[in-house]
């Protein structure tokens, strides 16, 4: 099968190219930026514009491209860079496999449990409603951009991510430093729900929904277990052995990091994945203890 794929040296995508390719898959990533050369495989999130060897004979094309949601305060140009970068390239995206004479079979669209915004105690699922507030919106507009491509009749597949343990990089790799020099503690009143899964799975996932013709539409990529943020923060201080006894009040985190403080690090979202599981997905690490050992020693 030949893939392409955008967004091919995120934090993700670096992964996944290699995996994709020690499974048989032929990948092509695409390189960002004007499609002046026919014989680089590019796209132009802007306008949509594909080179002539872009996706020519593809059968499925990945899309994990877009601005970092954690890269920094959400000032109002950010926050349209954000918006931007996922609903204008995805519809951008969409509109131009649908114009091709012979379109990809498959269209992956990674997406984020920030569609369901901040809900407590309540769990949700893939048929659950959309929360409120900016991510909310922006995660209903990012998948609504995919609709080009669905109305084609290319097979849409929305990976709503939550929160990706890794070292190289995302929540884990921004709270490593500070837990491994005790200084790690609970984030506002603790309680908040925290949807993770490691990276593995995040990787799995993605083969499992290339191979899986009847999975379509929202599909949520979370362990299958929740923890609130106290529970996750005791946990990777066990992992790593290190006191976890300086908490961040909430008030101090709306200081640091704003608006994003409410909508990255306080809200709890506990999320199920009913669709991977209904479809015979199986987690390599369905539990935080092991999974943290095993991202954090490799």
């Amino acid at each position: 099968m030949r893939v392409a794929m955008t967004g091919a040296t995120g934090l993700v995508g670096s992964s996944l190219v290699p995996l994709l390719e020690s499974n048989g898959y032929q990948v092509t990533p695409l390189r960002r930026g004007p499609c002046d050369d026919s014989t680089t495989p590019s796209w132009n999130p802007l306008n949509g514009d594909l080179s002539g060897a872009a996706v020519d004979g593809a059968d499925a094309v990945i899309h994990l491209a877009g601005e970092n949601i954690a890269g920094g305060r959400w000032t109002k140009a950010r926050k349209a860079r954000i918006r931007d970068s996922r609903v204008d390239g995805t519809r951008h995206l969409s509109e131009a496999l649908a114009r091709l004479e012979r379109p990809p079979k498959t269209l992956i669209v990674a997406s984020a449990v920030g569609f369901y915004g901040d809900r407590g105690e309540e769990c949700v699922h893939e048929q659950s409603s959309a929360g409120t507030g900016f991510l909310p919106e922006v995660c209903q507009a990012w998948e609504a951009a995919a609709e080009p491509a669905k109305s084609r009749g290319i097979r849409v597949v929305q990976l709503r991510i939550g929160i990706v343990l890794t070292p190289a990089g995302g929540a884990l790799g921004k709270m490593l430093l500070p837990f491994k020099l005790g200084l790690g503690g609970v984030l506002g009143s603790g309680q908040q729900y925290m949807s993770w899964v490691a990276l593995d799975d995040v990787l799995s996932s993605v083969l499992h929904a290339l191979g899986t013709e009847s999975l379509t539409g929202p599909v949520n990529v979370v362990a299958p277990h929740a923890v609130t943020n106290k529970e996750f923060t005791k946990t990777l201080g066990r992992v790593l052995r290190r006191p976890t006894i300086f908490p961040v009040p909430g008030f101090a985190a709306r200081i640091l990091f704003g608006e994003m403080a409410d909508a990255l690090l306080l809200a709890s979202t506990y999320v199920e994945p009913r669709r991977l599981q209904s479809t015979g997905f199986v987690f390599g690490y369905p539990a935080l203890e092991p999974a943290l050992k095993h991202v954090i020693s490799n």
